[in-house]
């Protein structure tokens, strides 16, 4: 039946569409358990154990409408507390009470259950170790079952007890009371007391048919007597058996059962629970409608009947009692598993076992449609709640299997109008078993529900029914006006005002640096241009509900003008550092668009939407794990966080992903001080508030604005923003004096760097805004002050009456060397400009970009945690931006600061060129911080300039008159001291009296002080180190709130004059403080410790024992990184320091200042706290045995360095302490005894063993990951690590003094020697030494005989070393210039050693002559050895030795060795290929020095040779040589013959076979080494047309020889072959054949014709262009052990 129209009609059916589009009944949840919410949201879980032990036997009257009558059941049997279940639940709860655990499961992080399985359940550590390293949450570990915990590697019986402990614990989570209670209403307070102003029917009526089943008159007379029995006797029985009389005003007597409060009306409180046999007020009728009635009902239990049947009788009485209050407009609450008391009303709780709460939930949703009429389906669904699962304590107060079903009732006016809600019972044929449908419709009369239609009488029948619509337009008209008046009227008025303050935060701007997490539900289409506002703010990340954003919602308008990256919460819950997470997923340089339900186009289901129980099921704890990663302390401090919830509708779940994404950021962020809450209207805000008051206990009121439409909200915004500083449009020059449009998406792109455009600073909105006076004097403020030069700076100072920016002396050199008259030939060009810290370098080169910004691209890498990849690639795109076609690009002005790797990053360009496009041109500008720029100028090799901090008269000058003007506009221009350390040339004394008068009156007590003296102690001795502001703030005890009343420049007067404050942009944005120069703050540091007698020890540990350094907080990854450099980080001359120095230059200062006892608490206080660092031990071992000669301790920690990370490194410090050990030994030990030389032998096998074991590790290094305090051995990986074998050799050269100088092998005796020899070569026994004559020989002699194995392997071993470093120096080269420094220091250190090698295992030529005399006819085998002996001592028995011989030029000794190899080669009965291959090199080197030597073999000679070689060996062999000469000696021409060999026609496949050989050799070394050309192909014609490289450089030198200092030659010359200017010499280009091939998909060929076609690999990947066009290039065309390369690629159309 239809209600009337009405004029809210339209307004209900868009509610209930909207309402029904979000509200589901149907709990699904995947175990037979409910879900376990935070406080109010879920129900609580089902128990699957123990029986109710209730009768009910009322039979139902087969004539009767009704399924079921009243029943009535005695109680239930106490259950004994005594039980061990109920000890072991009290027990868990006293734990986690203890361990102060969050009362419910879900809200325990991976810590919270690490705990309680090692405290309460006791499980075994390494258990509970392994699910934390899984991440097992709370919310993860109630989802669990036994096989889940197997699966994860949890042994059975630790899983079944961690299963049931789970079961026990929230069971008493759920029922846990928190101590602070919500305010009652009235009428809560009136059910509570047991006061009941209603009249009171005694029994309920058989619903359907309307006829009272258990009352009668006398019943109800009986009862009143008893009242006023009892209200005049208070001892009187209650119980007597007198008619009762019906009396509706009086109030019943109390049983002695206690009453029990009942759940808050409308809530799903978890935390409410009932005792057993406990008293629930009595039955009642409607009162003022919004007071709920309540119903008390027992279902049949599962003895009794089958699960479908009490299923069926659940839904039938929710449904009939939900009928009668919607039609009565009453709110009502239904409750099964309460016994009513007869004659009394009251309900005693008794419950239900409930084997499945979701089939309760399934019937519940799926029965609802059946029970009304289609068009009022969705007006029930939101009238009738879920229902609510209460569970039911026993009287000792533990829990049991028994649970009370609570179903509320909310017929609000605006979701039934005037509308009459009929009814379908179904009912059961037990004959047939058919069912038949009976319309029904119920209405509340007094404390019963009636069925009206079912009454049999049609006059009472027509009675009822005609005045049924008048009364039910009398109820909704009443239901209105009491809703009206309950309603609580919102504030007016006030919203803009806090719209402003939420965003402001009590200033009068918008702050840019604000950091917003945005999270959002579905936005109607309509409404999306009304959120443009999220397109201005800084969106950090977006968490958005609605699945179909990014096709038509919000995401998709966001990106339309802005960058996005679209994330899913699974991406956040990796098991990589949060470091590796933003660095992956581009966190702070780009908004994050999360999905948290997933998306509609997305094909991996794992990221489908899904319903809210999936969703809380499935995603809700990778949300939690995303949100704990997002609001971590050490990314944003609180005063830089906001987050703003956008609601677009209504959420009324408490389950709602929603209000859960909402808590899980209230716990994170302890409150809701930096969140707010944009609703579209008030009934929105009015659910919103309701469900957060419930779950968090908090009134959000005042972070709310729900009165403004989204148009106000923007406008307001747009109002409050700041100016511009950046202009609109950004233009990039182009070519032909043309411009490029760069737009904000693009350039949001281009992450990593700070673009320069040519209009930079023109035309913003604050050049024309009233405050630009005051932003012009804060900019200089800032940067006179100390701070970082802005491009502010410059255009300032070409405005009016400005005077120019300050032009170093060096401006105009640095400007010739970008833009050179001649232009380059290179397409990457690097330049250094080296300057002292703090003398201005930094601001010099952006001086130059700013002058060049219309002639390049300028750009400066502003995040100096890049990798060179991406810097790479981003310099690119920048360089194509705005252009089709590869040709004209506008180069690229690259500034990097001090960055590790110029060229590692000059090849990445050139990787990244030859993907991208044709043309590269991209300088790279590196300003390199360093205490001797002038010295490392002259040594660098590399183009460049440099600065110090001595200005000349000039600049001093120019300094003076810009300080005579900033007296004109600045009040105290003389407290900018950075600018006033250089006007007065960097003095000493200007120094030192600006920081003895601002320190001279430090209190050394105060938090002020120390972190004063933290700050000092590290811009000391960490170049561009800081503190967070917050720390800062944190550390002087400035509260971390919203609205601060102090600032740290006011905390920390007048030292703050000292310091300055900057923004730091690396992984994220956020202020820091530093001092303002570099010397201020070592000249603070030396009056802490000389007047204020603060040792530097005592502040360092201060530093590590300080907590608060290193707990979450922004930078927390920097400052630890800094504070471990700091204590560790060496100087190197290689890495431009100017000296070498054993420990960092804090440790070595403490050592020398406060001794080597104060450097061991240092470093044993830094291991405790940088307790994963393997190097921090590793130093402290250092100090142990350099400082302080105690080898225990040193081995100790570096056995505990290796532990942490067995890298080579460590390895090597390991053998050290071993090698320093053995020679401290023998310097203590005056006379060698047996017992002493054992003692030198083992210490030397330990460390031989140790240099073996970092030499194999060295090949491994760059595969291995580095911790974050170790970030530093990153550069290190970038180079092979050789110290195992230099240190090894140097244990076995001591081990070898200590041998020759023992008694019995006396150096003047000739036979002792020899009989040494003899031994360590393997060919004496040790037995043989023996003399019978000499004991104590003899004892030498045994212990020599135990390690003999050890010693006779020295030998050997020392010459495999020394054939290593002849293939590491000749084969490969450095692909780091600072590298050959090292590599030339260690070729002087091998060669002594190799001398020290040949001194002890060779003979003199005496003792050859004198042998070869007493010996005349020597075998041709001892003859062959002795000429291998020679070639060993030459340092030509091997490949990569004879190479060295072109550089060294010794043209008779080359000659004797050329004659050594023929004589071996000829003679040998068996011919090695490695033979071979010497010696056909031994003509080429020869040919190369000495052309008209007559020892030369002919060129055909020698390709038979090497062809037999070959034909020997195969393909596959790791005799790389063997296929470096076929390449060399039978690479083909056009006019030479291919059928004299074969193995011409098989040149292809040797150089497959010796790039696989030469991969399977050296490829771990290729990181840090790349392969060396010594060859190139000439003109001529057989061994002719092998040119060397030695020959072109002789070529350079002479054509350089202007410049007479050698050492400038060599850089001249190594500047040659980096910019490619070798090839336009002609003298080269005579010499040197141009191959011409082909360029195919990226790759070089040379084709001779028929299958002979060989790729080449160009040296410089710029020189092929991209697009894989097939064109005819040409090259010349070097050999290195890997194969062929190509110079100087040239397209011959370009020709």
């Amino acid at each position: 039946m239809d209600s009337s129209p009405h004029p809210d009609d339209d307004a209900k059916k868009m509610e209930e569409a909207s309402i029904s589009s979000l509200v589901s009944m149907t709990r699904d949840f995947s175990i037979d358990e409910p879900p376990f919410i935070i406080n109010e949201e879920r129900n609580p879980p089902g128990i699957e154990r123990g029986t109710r032990n209730a009768n009910s036997n009322s039979p139902t009257s087969p004539t009767s409408l009704s399924l079921k009558s009243d029943r009535s059941g005695s109680l239930p049997p106490y259950f004994c507390s005594g039980q061990p279940e109920a000890r072991n639940a009290i027990s868990v709860l006293q734990a986690e009470s203890d361990l102060r655990l969050p009362p419910l499961i879900e809200d325990w992080t991976k810590e919270n259950v690490k705990e309680w399985l090692i405290i309460c359940l006791r499980t075994p550590p390494y258990i509970a170790e392994n699910l934390y390293d899984q991440e097992l949450s709370g919310a993860c570990l109630v989802s669990f079952n036994k096989t889940d915990l197997l699966d994860l590697g949890v042994p059975a019986a630790p899983a079944l007890q961690i299963i049931r402990q789970v079961e026990k614990f929230r069971k008493h989570s759920e029922t846990f009371e928190p101590s602070g209670e919500t305010t009652k209403s009235p009428k809560e307070m009136q059910v509570g007391s047991g006061i009941i102003d209603e009249s009171v029917e005694i029994e309920t009526v058989s619903l359907d048919s309307g006829i009272q089943s258990l009352s009668s008159t006398a019943q109800m007379l009986q009862m009143a007597r008893n009242r006023i029995r009892s209200a005049l006797n208070p001892n009187t029985e209650s119980d007597i058996s007198l008619p009762p009389e019906k009396d509706d005003n009086v109030t019943f007597p109390q049983p002695n059962n206690s009453k029990c409060q009942l759940r808050p009306f409308d809530k799903s409180n978890s935390n409410v629970f009932y005792k057993q046999n406990d008293i629930l007020p009595a039955v009642t009728g409607p009162s003022n409608l919004l007071n709920p009635v309540h119903e008390y009902k027992l279902l049949p239990s599962a003895d009794e009947v089958s699960e479908r049947e009490i299923l069926y009788e659940f839904t039938k009485e929710v449904f009939s009692f939900a009928a009668s209050c919607m039609n009565s407009r009453t709110n009502g609450t239904i409750h099964f598993g309460v016994n009513i008391q007869p004659g009394q009303g009251l309900g005693e709780v008794v419950g239900h076992k409930i084997t499945s709460f979701i089939k309760y939930n399934e019937a519940f949703e799926s029965h609802l449609s059946e029970y009304f009429e289609e068009q009022h389906v969705n007006a029930a669904r939101m009238c009738i709640r879920p229902p609510n699962f209460i569970q039911v304590y026993r009287q000792d107060g533990t829990t049991s299997d028994q649970w009370v079903i609570e179903v509320d009732v909310v017929p609000t006016y605006s979701v039934t109008q005037q509308s009459t809600f009929y009814t379908q019972m179904s009912i059961a044929s037990t004959e047939n078993k058919q069912q038949c449908k009976t319309e029904c419709l119920f209405l509340r009369k007094g404390p019963r529900s009636v069925n009206i239609l079912a009454d049999t009488d049609p006059r009472i029948f027509q009675v009822e029914m005609k005045s049924l619509n008048d009364k039910i337009q009398c109820w909704a008209s009443a239901r209105k006006k009491a809703e009206e008046k309950d309603e609580e009227q919102p504030l007016q008025g006030n919203q803009g005002q806090r719209l402003k303050q939420l965003l402001t935060r009590g200033t009068d701007t918008w702050e840019n640096f604000l950091q917003v997490i945005v999270v959002t539900d579905k936005c109607p289409s309509a409404e999306l241009e009304q959120l443009d506002f999220l397109k201005e703010m800084n969106l950090f990340a977006v968490l958005d509900f609605d699945p179909e954003s990014d096709v038509n919602g919000t995401c998709n308008f966001y990106r339309r003008d802005r960058i996005a990256n679209l994330h899913y919460p699974n991406m956040f819950t990796t098991q990589d550092s949060t470091t590796t997470v933003i660095g992956k997923l581009n966190l702070f340089k780009q908004t994050s668009w999360v999905f948290c339900n997933g998306c509609v186009n997305e094909d991996d289901k794992t990221n489908k939407p899904l319903t809210t129980s999936k969703w809380l099921k499935k995603r809700s704890g990778d949300v939690t794990t995303m949100i704990s990663l997002l609001c971590r302390p050490d990314l944003f401090s609180k005063d830089r966080l906001l987050v703003v919830f956008i609601l677009h509708s209504v959420v009324t779940d408490m389950s709602s992903p929603m209000l859960e994404t909402f808590c899980a950021i209230y716990r994170m962020l302890e409150g809701a001080d930096n969140m707010m809450c944009l609703c579209r209207d008030s009934t929105i805000f009015k659910h919103w508030k309701h469900l957060i008051e419930s779950r968090c206990k908090e009134d959000i009121t005042s972070k709310c604005i729900y009165e403004l439409s989204l148009i106000e909200i923007s406008s307001t915004f747009q109002k409050l923003r700041k100016p511009q500083t950046q202009s609109s449009k950004r233009f990039l020059p182009s070519t032909g004096s043309s411009s490029v449009l760069l737009t904000k998406q693009d350039e949001e792109l281009m992450t990593v760097l700070d673009i320069l455009c040519e209009n930079e600073c023109q035309n913003t909105e604050i050049e024309t805004n009233d405050s630009f006076e005051e932003f012009k004097m804060k900019m200089e403020e800032d940067f006179y002050r100390g701070g970082q030069v802005s491009w502010w700076n410059f255009y300032l100072s070409e405005m009016k009456d400005s005077l120019p920016f300050i032009k170093r002396d060096k401006y105009n050199e640095l400007y010739d060397l970008i833009t050179p008259v001649h232009g380059y030939t290179s397409q990457c060009v690097m330049m250094n400009l080296f300057h002292h810290p703090g003398c201005g370098g930094t601001t010099l080169a952006m001086h130059v970009l700013w002058s060049l910004r219309r002639k390049f691209r300028c750009a400066v890498v502003k995040n100096n945690m890049a990798t060179n990849e991406e810097i790479a690639a981003q310099t690119i795109k920048l360089l194509t931006y705005g252009k089709e076609e590869e040709s004209g690009y506008t180069p690229v002005l690259l500034l990097v600061d001090n960055w590790d790797d110029v060229e590692d990053l000059r090849q990445c360009m050139l990787t990244c060129s030859r993907k991208q496009h044709n043309s590269l041109m991209v300088i790279i500008l590196n300003c390199e911080r360093t205490q001797f720029p002038r010295e490392s100028s002259t040594n660098s090799r590399i183009a460049n300039v440099f600065i110090t901090n001595k200005l000349s008269p000039q600049e001093q000058s120019l300094f003076s008159d810009k300080l005579q003007h900033l007296k004109h506009y600045h009040k105290k221009p003389e407290t900018f001291y950075a600018f006033m350390i250089m006007t007065n040339n960097f003095s000493e004394t200007y120094i030192t009296n600006v920081v003895s008068n601002t320190v001279k009156d430090l209190d050394t007590t105060t938090q002020q002080s120390r972190l004063f003296s933290f700050l000092a102690l590290l811009n000391t001795y960490v170049n561009g180190s800081y503190m967070s502001l917050s720390l800062c703030e944190e550390l002087v005890g400035i509260k971390n709130v919203l609205f601060k009343q102090e600032r740290l420049d006011e905390k920390m007067n007048p030292y703050s004059t000292l310091m300055i404050t900057f923004t730091v942009e690396e992984h994220g944005t956020f202020q820091a403080v530093r001092f303002l120069h570099q010397m201020i703050a070592r000249k603070c540091l030396e009056f802490l410790t000389h007047k204020y007698k603060l040792s530097l020890a005592d502040i360092t540990i201060d530093i590590l024992f300080c907590d608060q350094l290193y707990k979450s907080c922004m930078g927390k990854d920097f400052l630890l990184q800094n504070i471990h450099n700091m204590l560790i980080k060496r100087q190197r001359k290689e890495q431009g320091d100017d000296k070498d120095t054993q420990f960092s230059p804090l440790i070595e200062a403490i050592q020398n200042e406060e001794g080597p006892e104060k450097i061991t608490d240092v470093l044993e206080r830094a291991i405790s706290r940088f307790d994963r660092s393997a190097t921090v031990p590793q130093a402290l071992a250092r100090h142990f045995y350099l400082n302080r000669g105690d080898f225990n301790s040193a081995l100790k920690w570096a056995l505990d360095a290796q532990g942490k990370n067995c890298n080579s490194y460590i390895a090597d410090t390991v053998g050290q302490v071993h090698k320093t050990h053995l020679k401290k030994e023998i310097e203590d030990t005056e006379h060698i005894t047996p017992e002493r030389l054992d003692d030198f032998l083992t210490l030397g096998f330990k460390a031989v063993n140790a240099f073996r074991t970092s030499q194999d590790l060295a090949k491994t290094d760059q595969l291995r990951q580095v911790d974050l305090s170790d970030l530093h051995m990153k550069k290190r990986f970038k180079s092979y690590n050789t110290s195992g074998y230099v240190g090894e050799t140097e244990v076995m050269k001591i081990l070898l003094d200590v041998i020759k100088d023992l008694p019995l092998f006396a150096s003047s005796n000739k036979i002792k020697r020899d009989q040494m020899l003899q031994f360590l070569r393997g060919n004496l026994p040790v037995s043989k030494l023996n003399d019978h004559s000499n004991a104590d020989v003899n004892q030498f002699v045994s212990v020599l005989a135990d390690h003999d194995k050890f010693l006779i392997s020295l030998k050997p071993r020392l010459k495999e070393i020394f054939d290593f470093f002849e293939t590491y120096f000749q084969y490969l080269k450095p692909r780091s210039l600072e590298r050959e420094i090292t590599d030339e220091r260690n070729k002087t250190k091998i060669s002594g050693y190799f001398k020290y090698y040949t001194e002890i295992f060779s003979s003199s030529e005496e003792e050859k002559t004198a042998e070869k005399a007493s010996k005349p006819q020597l075998s041709l085998h001892q003859k062959i050895e002795d000429l291998r002996c020679h070639l060993e001592i030459k340092r030509a028995d091997s490949f990569a030795g004879l190479l060295q011989y072109l550089t060294d030029r010794n043209l008779t000794e080359m000659e004797h060795i050329l004659q050594k190899w023929q004589f071996i080669v000829e003679n040998s009965p068996h011919r090695y290929g490695k033979d071979i291959v010497n010696y056909i090199l031994a003509n080429i080197v020869l040919h190369c020095i000495k052309p008209s030597s007559k020892l030369l073999k002919r060129y055909e000679e020698l390709v038979k040779l090497l062809n037999e070689a070959l034909q020997k060996e195969g393909t596959r062999s790791n005799l790389t040589e063997l296929y470096y000469l076929s390449m060399l000696i039978m690479w083909p021409t056009h006019d030479q013959s291919l059928e004299s060999f074969a193995t011409y026609k098989n040149i292809c496949t040797y150089i497959t076979s010796a790039r696989k050989s030469f991969h399977r050799r050296f490829a771990h070394m290729f990181p840090a080494r790349s392969a060396i050309a010594h060859f190139f192909l000439g003109k001529s014609s057989g061994l002719k047309r092998i040119v060397s490289k030695v020959r072109l450089d002789h070529i350079l030198i002479s054509v350089s020889k202007k410049d007479k200092s050698q050492s400038s030659q060599q850089r001249g010359l190594h500047h040659m072959w980096q910019s490619g200017k070798v090839w336009n010499e002609v003298e080269v280009q005579k010499t040197l054949l141009r191959i011409k091939g082909k360029s195919e998909n990226g790759d070089i060929y040379v084709n001779y014709g028929g299958n002979l076609k060989m790729q080449v690999r160009p040296v410089y990947l710029g020189d092929v262009r991209s697009g894989y066009s097939r064109e005819d290039v040409s090259f010349y065309l070097g050999f290195t052990m890997e194969g062929p390369v190509a110079y100087n690629i040239k397209y011959e159309k370009d020709l």
